[in-house]
């Protein structure tokens, strides 16, 4: 028998918009399709978000020439505090994760905990290092200029 072994990756990042900005910035396909799965050199091709329990959402970023899929299920939303999703790269494993985003109001700004349940441990470095830049992102998007 052949085992998987799997990691839990909690990353966190403090952001300077209120907790509904940042909850909402999850949900927006406008707002999303800047920074969630974007890479710098990528095309988003594709972006679908049905924001509701039971709804699903479909990412495809076109990286060198190749389409990559980002798709899940909504477990859970509420509204501003938490949001709880499947997670899927089909193109890279058929495993299907959990995140759970726990957003906290800190000053005039909130605190973001992502916890991605499941993680292959060899994918486990690289998917930390994602999600980081992933959260970087949304900054950038929110950071009024």
């Amino acid at each position: 028998m052949t085992t998987t072994e799997t990691r839990v990756l909690r990353v966190s990042r403090s952001f300077d918009a209120s907790p509904e900005r940042v909850f909402d910035a999850w949900l927006d396909p406008a707002t999303a399709g800047k920074w969630l799965f974007a890479t710098p050199t990528g095309q988003m091709v594709r972006l679908e978000i049905d924001a509701r329990p039971g709804g699903s959402f479909l990412i495809v970023e076109r990286r060198d020439g190749e389409d990559v899929e980002h798709k899940g299920e909504y477990v859970e939303l509420d509204r501003p505090s938490r949001i709880v999703f499947t997670f899927a790269v089909p193109r890279y494993s058929s495993l299907v994760t959990r995140v759970e985003l726990d957003l906290v109001p800190a000053g005039s700004g909130c605190d973001l905990t992502l916890t991605h349940e499941g993680v292959l441990a060899e994918w486990a470095s690289s998917t930390e290092a994602g999600w980081r830049g992933i959260l970087d992102g949304l900054a950038a998007s929110l950071d009024p200029k």
